[in-house]
């Protein structure tokens, strides 16, 4: 399948997924929607655990991306931080799935995929990929703190700066997901990673 139409039935179940439940999304829906047959839909995907995991493989790849994004829109490491925690905070606000991949709280109107990896049957190199195993959240805390260890770090810090650095990167990663779990108040989430943040971050 070309990478286009798969993108619009991920797409298309996305949709469907903010419009009802997973468990009243139809794949014959889902095929009609992004205008191709529910045989495709089934030869791509496998079945509706199958989309299930791709879609949440692509929102996680998308929320990583983002993380990404918003190091490399900075140049100093306070602001990076501040700029990873504000992505963290509205990523989740605005996407039901990154929500629930990165507090492990997946509502009865969510799909809720296996983490570990699954048997694939499928000769599909993106649909084996879909097969691997999902992020957890804790997963998630350490992909992304060592995203803002490596942009932050610069030249190879010692081996003592460096183990600081590890840490204040995940408390900053934990910080912004406990405003996920509970919003902070005025000043957000950037106020919150500045006051807790030690001395100066290199």
């Amino acid at each position: 399948m070309m990478p286009a139409a798969r993108e619009s039935l991920l797409d298309a179940a996305y949709t469907a997924l903010a419009r009802r439940p997973w468990a009243a999304v139809r794949m014959v829906d889902v095929a009609v929607a992004a205008g191709v047959s529910r045989q495709t839909l089934y030869n791509e995907f496998g079945s509706k655990e199958g989309l299930a995991r791709a879609l949440v493989r692509r929102e996680a790849d998308g929320y990583l991306a983002g993380v990404d994004r918003a190091l490399a829109v900075h140049t100093g490491p306070r602001e990076r931080l501040a700029a990873i925690a504000e992505w963290m905070t509205s990523a989740a606000r605005g996407n039901p799935l990154v929500r629930a991949m990165l507090t492990g709280c997946w509502s009865e109107r969510l799909p809720a995929p296996t983490l570990s990896a699954v048997p694939s049957t499928s000769a599909v190199p993106a649909q084996r990929r879909a097969d691997g195993p999902l992020p957890s959240p804790a997963d998630f805390v350490s992909l992304v703190r060592d995203r803002a260890v490596t942009a932050v770090a610069g030249p190879v810090p010692a081996k003592a700066e460096a183990a600081e650095l590890t840490r204040v990167c995940e408390l900053v990663v934990r910080l912004s997901l406990s405003c996920v779990a509970a919003p902070p108040g005025e000043g957000g989430v950037t106020e919150l990673v500045r006051q807790a943040l030690p001395g100066p971050v290199r």
